[in-house]
């Protein structure tokens, strides 16, 4: 199928088509910060490997990820569904997004162990579930902020509060509003934080391109620099990564060439894309400047009004 009218994504079984049905809201207003931030695959890439590294922080998650997860065997597919449930929470229409979040929780419920230190985990925890919400919306809008365009603090706050309803639906009760929210939350679990081998093995996993196949050599390893680069201090500091993993000026400029590319070449068969079709913009909406996205809404919203 062609991006006018939907090329469908499998997760968990279910087909999802980001441009169908026609005018089905998503979860997250076409004109937030969520829909900027979440088009750009740098941002995404550096950031959810920065996500990542922060969950590894506790050995619950840690534990959790590696123990019950195929991401050591098959890091691909992985990240590729990773990838794919993020995009569906902002971006699919509304009711492909309640579908496919109730089904993560499905298989989150049966996630459950014990650590090597004989911790019992559930990965339905609320405090679990609290920080992994927290760190991936830390990972993206720092990102994005880092290596691709400047966020304002006003638009940082938006972020975060435009993933609250999305962050509810998967059970989280403490969702960030700001980035003092985040600090705090690291700072309670902070005494939990230590470092392991599994996060090496992870490092070596996305500098080795395993995850993102098809890219330079050069662009994975400044990606798992980047990542580390972003990390809070204390977090990297409990981790143990070193000088090693100090981003270089190489690095710095590969990751914002990237991502400045990323900004302005949309791929009309992406789920952004899609999901403004759906919605009745143009496919190439998020890639117009901040004023021209304003006019379309306007006149979208005039449109609807009409029709009610």
């Amino acid at each position: 199928m062609n991006a006018m009218t939907g090329d469908m994504t499998a997760y968990l079984g279910w087909k999802i088509d980001f441009a169908q049905p026609a005018g089905e809201a998503a979860l997250v207003d076409p004109g937030s910060v969520q829909w900027r931030v979440f088009k750009n695959p740098i941002a995404l890439g550096v950031g959810g490997v920065a996500a990542v590294l922060m969950e590894f922080a506790d050995a619950r998650i840690r534990s959790g990820v590696w123990d019950h997860s195929t991401y050591k065997a098959d890091p691909i597919g992985r990240s590729q569904r990773t990838g794919v449930a993020a995009m569906v929470g902002v971006y699919g229409p509304a009711s492909a997004a309640r579908r496919v979040i109730q089904g993560v929780g499905n298989m989150h419920a049966q996630v459950n162990g014990d650590t090597p230190s004989g911790e019992a985990y559930r990965a339905l925890d609320p405090e679990l579930l609290d920080w992994v919400s927290a760190t991936a919306a830390y990972g993206f809008l720092t990102a994005y902020d880092r290596f691709v365009a400047p966020v304002s603090a006003a638009d940082q706050t938006r972020f975060y509060a435009e993933g609250e309803p999305v962050a509810r639906l998967y059970g989280v009760q403490t969702p960030l509003r700001s980035s003092a929210d985040f600090q705090r939350m690291m700072q309670a679990l902070a005494p939990r934080f230590e470092p392991h081998p599994i996060v090496g093995e992870f490092l070596d996993i996305i500098r080795s391109g395993k995850a993102a196949p098809g890219a330079p050599k050069l662009l994975h390893q400044a990606l798992a620099r980047g990542a580390v680069s972003i990390l809070p201090p204390l977090i990297r500091e409990r981790l143990g990564l070193g000088r090693t993993y100090d981003l270089t000026l190489l690095d710095r400029l590969a990751l914002r060439l990237a991502g400045a590319v990323a900004e302005r070449t949309p791929d009309l068969k992406s789920p952004p894309c899609q999901a403004s079709v759906r919605l009745g913009l143009p496919g190439n909406f998020l890639f117009c400047s901040r004023t021209e996205q304003m006019r379309l809404l306007t006149l979208r919203a005039r449109r609807l009004a009409l029709a009610a």
